[in-house]
Protein backbone atom coordinates (compact mmCIF):
# COMPACT_ATOMS: atom_id res chain seq x y z
CA UNK A 1 0.00 0.00 0.00
CA UNK A 2 1.35 3.41 -0.95
CA UNK A 3 2.20 6.10 1.54
CA UNK A 4 0.33 8.86 -0.34
CA UNK A 5 -3.10 8.55 -1.95
CA UNK A 6 -3.18 10.87 -4.98
CA UNK A 7 -6.46 11.74 -6.79
CA UNK A 8 -6.19 13.01 -10.36
CA UNK A 9 -9.00 14.38 -12.54
CA UNK A 10 -10.88 12.59 -15.28
CA UNK A 11 -12.25 14.57 -18.20
CA UNK A 12 -11.18 17.78 -19.89
CA UNK A 13 -7.88 18.20 -18.03
CA UNK A 14 -7.06 14.50 -17.74
CA UNK A 15 -4.59 14.44 -20.65
CA UNK A 16 -2.82 17.61 -19.49
CA UNK A 17 -2.60 16.21 -15.96
CA UNK A 18 -0.95 12.97 -17.06
CA UNK A 19 1.43 14.88 -19.30
CA UNK A 20 2.53 16.94 -16.30
CA UNK A 21 2.89 13.86 -14.09
CA UNK A 22 4.98 12.11 -16.73
CA UNK A 23 7.25 15.15 -16.98
CA UNK A 24 7.50 15.50 -13.22
CA UNK A 25 8.31 11.86 -12.45
CA UNK A 26 10.19 11.25 -15.72
CA UNK A 27 8.11 8.16 -16.40
CA UNK A 28 5.13 6.81 -18.30
CA UNK A 29 1.82 6.39 -16.50
CA UNK A 30 0.80 2.75 -16.84
CA UNK A 31 -2.81 1.65 -17.14
CA UNK A 32 -4.13 4.84 -18.72
CA UNK A 33 -7.36 4.43 -20.66
CA UNK A 34 -8.17 1.03 -19.17
CA UNK A 35 -8.55 1.40 -15.40
CA UNK A 36 -9.13 4.07 -12.78
CA UNK A 37 -6.07 3.07 -10.73
CA UNK A 38 -2.92 3.90 -12.67
CA UNK A 39 0.73 3.60 -11.68
CA UNK A 40 3.69 5.96 -11.79
CA UNK A 41 7.34 5.28 -11.08
CA UNK A 42 6.99 5.86 -7.35
CA UNK A 43 5.87 2.97 -5.12
CA UNK A 44 4.97 5.40 -2.34
CA UNK A 45 2.18 7.03 -4.36
CA UNK A 46 -1.18 5.44 -5.20
CA UNK A 47 -2.94 7.24 -8.06
CA UNK A 48 -6.68 7.09 -8.63
CA UNK A 49 -8.71 8.84 -11.34
CA UNK A 50 -11.84 10.67 -10.16
CA UNK A 51 -14.11 13.40 -11.45
CA UNK A 52 -12.66 16.83 -10.62
CA UNK A 53 -15.96 17.78 -8.97
CA UNK A 54 -15.42 15.06 -6.36
CA UNK A 55 -11.75 15.56 -5.61
CA UNK A 56 -11.94 18.59 -3.25
CA UNK A 57 -14.46 16.86 -0.98
CA UNK A 58 -12.67 13.50 -1.04
CA UNK A 59 -9.35 15.17 -0.17
CA UNK A 60 -11.05 17.18 2.59
CA UNK A 61 -12.49 13.99 4.08
CA UNK A 62 -9.11 12.24 3.99
CA UNK A 63 -10.04 9.59 1.42
CA UNK A 64 -7.04 10.96 -0.48
CA UNK A 65 -4.01 12.86 0.82
CA UNK A 66 -3.46 15.04 -2.24
CA UNK A 67 -5.30 15.75 -5.46
CA UNK A 68 -5.40 17.83 -8.60
CA UNK A 69 -8.60 19.72 -9.35
CA UNK A 70 -9.78 23.13 -10.54
CA UNK A 71 -10.06 26.23 -8.38
CA UNK A 72 -13.66 26.42 -9.60
CA UNK A 73 -14.54 23.10 -7.92
CA UNK A 74 -12.83 24.05 -4.66
CA UNK A 75 -15.02 27.14 -4.60
CA UNK A 76 -18.17 25.23 -5.57
CA UNK A 77 -17.71 22.57 -2.88
CA UNK A 78 -16.34 25.01 -0.28
CA UNK A 79 -13.85 22.27 0.60
CA UNK A 80 -11.52 22.81 3.55
CA UNK A 81 -8.27 21.83 1.81
CA UNK A 82 -4.81 23.35 1.45
CA UNK A 83 -3.90 24.66 -2.00
CA UNK A 84 -0.22 23.78 -2.41
CA UNK A 85 0.61 24.81 -5.96
CA UNK A 86 -1.00 26.49 -8.97
CA UNK A 87 -0.20 24.14 -11.86
CA UNK A 88 -1.06 26.83 -14.42
CA UNK A 89 -2.91 24.66 -16.92
CA UNK A 90 -6.60 23.97 -17.50
CA UNK A 91 -7.22 27.71 -17.66
CA UNK A 92 -10.91 28.53 -17.96
CA UNK A 93 -13.26 31.38 -17.11
CA UNK A 94 -16.55 31.06 -15.29
CA UNK A 95 -19.06 33.24 -17.09
CA UNK A 96 -22.71 34.18 -17.35
CA UNK A 97 -23.98 33.89 -20.92
CA UNK A 98 -27.38 34.63 -22.47
CA UNK A 99 -28.94 34.33 -25.95
CA UNK A 100 -27.32 36.83 -28.28
CA UNK A 101 -30.68 38.42 -29.15
CA UNK A 102 -31.26 39.43 -25.50
CA UNK A 103 -30.60 43.16 -25.18
CA UNK A 104 -28.78 43.03 -21.85
CA UNK A 105 -25.11 43.75 -21.15
CA UNK A 106 -24.80 42.51 -17.59
CA UNK A 107 -26.42 40.15 -15.12
CA UNK A 108 -27.70 43.14 -13.16
CA UNK A 109 -29.61 44.35 -16.23
CA UNK A 110 -31.01 40.86 -16.82
CA UNK A 111 -32.23 40.46 -13.23
CA UNK A 112 -33.68 43.96 -13.19
CA UNK A 113 -35.69 43.43 -16.39
CA UNK A 114 -37.12 40.06 -15.37
CA UNK A 115 -37.99 41.30 -11.88
CA UNK A 116 -39.74 44.43 -13.18
CA UNK A 117 -41.77 42.32 -15.59
CA UNK A 118 -42.49 39.69 -12.91
CA UNK A 119 -40.97 36.93 -15.07
CA UNK A 120 -39.20 33.94 -13.59
CA UNK A 121 -35.50 34.02 -14.48
CA UNK A 122 -34.04 30.56 -15.10
CA UNK A 123 -30.38 29.46 -15.17
CA UNK A 124 -28.68 26.20 -16.15
CA UNK A 125 -25.35 25.20 -14.59
CA UNK A 126 -23.18 22.48 -13.09
CA UNK A 127 -22.14 24.99 -10.39
CA UNK A 128 -25.24 25.29 -8.24
CA UNK A 129 -23.71 26.96 -5.16
CA UNK A 130 -21.42 29.27 -7.11
CA UNK A 131 -24.30 30.39 -9.33
CA UNK A 132 -26.57 31.07 -6.37
CA UNK A 133 -23.87 32.99 -4.53
CA UNK A 134 -22.98 35.11 -7.55
CA UNK A 135 -26.59 35.96 -8.36
CA UNK A 136 -27.22 36.99 -4.74
CA UNK A 137 -24.18 39.30 -4.83
CA UNK A 138 -25.75 41.49 -7.54
CA UNK A 139 -27.30 44.81 -6.48
CA UNK A 140 -30.41 44.24 -8.60
CA UNK A 141 -31.06 40.93 -6.85
CA UNK A 142 -30.71 42.53 -3.41
CA UNK A 143 -33.03 45.35 -4.50
CA UNK A 144 -35.89 43.06 -5.53
CA UNK A 145 -35.38 39.93 -3.47
CA UNK A 146 -33.29 40.86 -0.41
CA UNK A 147 -31.93 37.79 1.35
CA UNK A 148 -34.18 35.27 -0.37
CA UNK A 149 -32.38 32.19 -1.68
CA UNK A 150 -32.74 31.40 -5.40
CA UNK A 151 -34.59 28.14 -5.98
CA UNK A 152 -32.19 25.32 -6.86
CA UNK A 153 -33.78 22.52 -8.86
CA UNK A 154 -32.27 19.04 -9.28
CA UNK A 155 -33.92 15.71 -10.18
CA UNK A 156 -34.04 14.81 -6.49
CA UNK A 157 -34.68 18.09 -4.68
CA UNK A 158 -35.93 21.66 -4.83
CA UNK A 159 -34.49 24.13 -2.30
CA UNK A 160 -34.64 27.90 -1.81
CA UNK A 161 -37.50 30.32 -1.26
CA UNK A 162 -37.33 32.62 -4.29
CA UNK A 163 -39.47 31.18 -7.05
CA UNK A 164 -38.71 34.12 -9.33
CA UNK A 165 -35.08 33.00 -9.82
CA UNK A 166 -34.48 29.31 -10.50
CA UNK A 167 -31.22 27.45 -11.01
CA UNK A 168 -31.39 24.08 -12.76
CA UNK A 169 -28.65 21.46 -12.44
CA UNK A 170 -27.04 20.69 -15.80
CA UNK A 171 -25.50 17.31 -16.55
CA UNK A 172 -23.53 18.68 -19.50
CA UNK A 173 -24.09 20.53 -22.78
CA UNK A 174 -25.12 23.52 -20.69
CA UNK A 175 -24.72 25.87 -23.64
CA UNK A 176 -27.52 24.03 -25.48
CA UNK A 177 -30.21 24.86 -22.89
CA UNK A 178 -31.14 28.47 -23.84
CA UNK A 179 -33.45 29.90 -24.96
CA UNK A 180 -36.11 27.17 -24.81
CA UNK A 181 -35.31 25.71 -21.38
CA UNK A 182 -33.56 28.53 -19.53
CA UNK A 183 -32.73 32.20 -19.98
CA UNK A 184 -29.05 32.13 -19.02
CA UNK A 185 -26.17 29.78 -18.26
CA UNK A 186 -23.41 29.86 -15.67
CA UNK A 187 -20.64 27.92 -17.41
CA UNK A 188 -16.92 27.64 -18.03
CA UNK A 189 -15.15 28.54 -21.25
CA UNK A 190 -11.60 28.71 -22.57
CA UNK A 191 -12.10 30.99 -25.57
CA UNK A 192 -15.86 31.58 -25.72
CA UNK A 193 -16.05 29.88 -29.13
CA UNK A 194 -18.52 27.16 -28.10
CA UNK A 195 -20.84 29.74 -26.56
CA UNK A 196 -20.73 31.84 -29.71
CA UNK A 197 -21.42 28.78 -31.87
CA UNK A 198 -24.53 28.19 -29.77
CA UNK A 199 -25.73 31.77 -30.27
CA UNK A 200 -24.83 32.92 -26.77
CA UNK A 201 -22.97 36.00 -25.57
CA UNK A 202 -21.04 36.54 -22.34
CA UNK A 203 -22.37 39.29 -20.09
CA UNK A 204 -20.42 38.65 -16.86
CA UNK A 205 -17.11 37.00 -15.97
CA UNK A 206 -17.24 35.44 -12.52
CA UNK A 207 -13.72 34.06 -11.96
CA UNK A 208 -10.71 32.47 -13.65
CA UNK A 209 -9.76 28.93 -12.77
CA UNK A 210 -6.68 26.74 -13.23
CA UNK A 211 -5.67 23.30 -12.08
CA UNK A 212 -4.14 23.25 -8.61
CA UNK A 213 -2.48 20.71 -6.32
CA UNK A 214 -4.38 20.40 -3.04
CA UNK A 215 -3.77 18.48 0.18
CA UNK A 216 -5.70 17.17 3.15
CA UNK A 217 -4.77 19.30 6.16
CA UNK A 218 -4.37 16.31 8.47
CA UNK A 219 -2.01 14.65 5.98
CA UNK A 220 0.25 17.69 6.25
CA UNK A 221 0.46 17.14 10.02
CA UNK A 222 1.89 13.66 9.52
CA UNK A 223 5.72 14.18 9.37
CA UNK A 224 6.33 11.29 6.96
CA UNK A 225 3.49 12.18 4.60
CA UNK A 226 4.43 15.84 4.79
CA UNK A 227 7.96 15.14 3.52
CA UNK A 228 6.62 13.06 0.64
CA UNK A 229 4.12 15.76 -0.27
CA UNK A 230 6.93 18.34 -0.31
CA UNK A 231 8.81 16.08 -2.74
CA UNK A 232 5.71 16.10 -4.95
CA UNK A 233 5.57 19.89 -4.83
CA UNK A 234 9.23 20.09 -5.89
CA UNK A 235 8.69 17.79 -8.88
CA UNK A 236 5.48 19.42 -10.10
CA UNK A 237 6.79 22.94 -9.54
CA UNK A 238 9.80 21.97 -11.66
CA UNK A 239 7.49 21.32 -14.60
CA UNK A 240 5.51 24.53 -14.05
CA UNK A 241 8.72 26.58 -14.07
CA UNK A 242 10.25 24.70 -17.02
CA UNK A 243 7.26 25.52 -19.22
CA UNK A 244 8.09 29.22 -18.86
CA UNK A 245 11.76 28.87 -19.77
CA UNK A 246 14.16 28.12 -22.61
CA UNK A 247 17.62 26.61 -22.33
CA UNK A 248 19.95 28.26 -24.83
CA UNK A 249 23.49 27.44 -25.94
CA UNK A 250 25.47 29.99 -27.91
CA UNK A 251 29.05 30.34 -29.19
CA UNK A 252 30.73 33.74 -28.97
CA UNK A 253 34.13 35.26 -29.66
CA UNK A 254 36.15 36.59 -26.74
CA UNK A 255 35.73 40.22 -27.89
CA UNK A 256 31.91 39.89 -27.71
CA UNK A 257 31.68 37.80 -24.55
CA UNK A 258 31.15 40.66 -22.09
CA UNK A 259 28.46 42.25 -24.25
CA UNK A 260 26.62 38.94 -24.51
CA UNK A 261 26.77 38.39 -20.75
CA UNK A 262 25.35 41.88 -20.15
CA UNK A 263 22.16 41.09 -22.06
CA UNK A 264 21.65 37.46 -21.06
CA UNK A 265 19.30 36.80 -18.11
CA UNK A 266 19.78 33.55 -16.18
CA UNK A 267 18.59 31.64 -13.12
CA UNK A 268 21.83 32.12 -11.17
CA UNK A 269 24.47 32.92 -13.78
CA UNK A 270 25.43 31.68 -17.25
CA UNK A 271 27.80 28.73 -17.62
CA UNK A 272 30.87 29.67 -19.68
CA UNK A 273 33.30 27.16 -21.19
CA UNK A 274 36.29 27.33 -23.54
CA UNK A 275 35.75 25.95 -27.03
CA UNK A 276 38.39 23.97 -28.91
CA UNK A 277 38.90 26.96 -31.20
CA UNK A 278 41.07 29.53 -29.43
CA UNK A 279 39.36 32.80 -28.60
CA UNK A 280 35.84 31.29 -28.62
CA UNK A 281 33.55 30.47 -25.72
CA UNK A 282 30.40 28.47 -25.24
CA UNK A 283 27.70 30.06 -23.08
CA UNK A 284 24.60 28.27 -21.83
CA UNK A 285 21.85 29.67 -19.67
CA UNK A 286 18.14 29.55 -18.85
CA UNK A 287 15.95 32.44 -19.99
CA UNK A 288 12.26 33.32 -19.81
CA UNK A 289 10.42 32.48 -23.02
CA UNK A 290 9.08 36.01 -23.22
CA UNK A 291 12.68 37.33 -23.30
CA UNK A 292 13.66 35.28 -26.35
CA UNK A 293 12.36 37.53 -29.14
CA UNK A 294 13.85 40.60 -27.48
CA UNK A 295 17.30 38.99 -27.32
CA UNK A 296 17.48 37.54 -30.84
CA UNK A 297 18.49 40.74 -32.73
CA UNK A 298 21.48 41.33 -30.46
CA UNK A 299 22.57 37.70 -30.23
CA UNK A 300 22.41 37.39 -34.01
CA UNK A 301 24.92 40.24 -34.39
CA UNK A 302 27.50 39.19 -31.80
CA UNK A 303 27.30 35.39 -31.54
CA UNK A 304 27.07 32.18 -33.55
CA UNK A 305 25.64 28.69 -33.27
CA UNK A 306 22.54 29.36 -31.17
CA UNK A 307 20.84 26.16 -29.94
CA UNK A 308 17.47 26.31 -28.17
CA UNK A 309 15.97 23.56 -25.99
CA UNK A 310 12.76 23.37 -23.99
CA UNK A 311 13.57 21.90 -20.56
CA UNK A 312 11.16 19.31 -19.20
CA UNK A 313 11.90 20.26 -15.60
CA UNK A 314 13.76 22.93 -13.68
CA UNK A 315 14.27 21.95 -10.05
CA UNK A 316 15.52 25.05 -8.28
CA UNK A 317 15.94 23.10 -5.03
CA UNK A 318 14.80 26.03 -2.94
CA UNK A 319 13.82 24.85 0.49
CA UNK A 320 10.05 24.42 0.79
CA UNK A 321 8.71 25.21 4.24
CA UNK A 322 5.25 24.30 5.48
CA UNK A 323 4.83 26.26 8.71
CA UNK A 324 2.42 25.64 11.59
CA UNK A 325 -0.38 27.22 9.57
CA UNK A 326 0.48 25.04 6.55
CA UNK A 327 1.61 28.14 4.68
CA UNK A 328 4.05 27.35 1.87
CA UNK A 329 7.27 29.32 1.62
CA UNK A 330 10.16 28.87 -0.81
CA UNK A 331 13.46 29.68 0.91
Amino acid sequence: MGLIKFAVPKGSIEEATFKMIEQAWQCSVSGRGRIYRVKIADPDIEVKILRPQEIPTYVQEGFHDVGITGKDWIRETNADVKVLLDLEYGKVKQVIAIPEFFEFNSLDELIDNFAQNKKTLRFSTEYLKSTSSYIKSKESYKKYFGDLEPTIVTPWSRTGNNKMVEIFLSFGATEAKPPEDVDAVFDITETGTTLIQNNLKIIDQVMESTAVLIANKDALKDPIKKEKIIDMIVLLRGVVEARKKLHIFVNVEKDNLEELLRILPSLKGPTISNLSKEGWYGVNTIIDKNEFIRLIPTIRKIAQGLVILEPSQILSMDKIILDDKDEIKFD
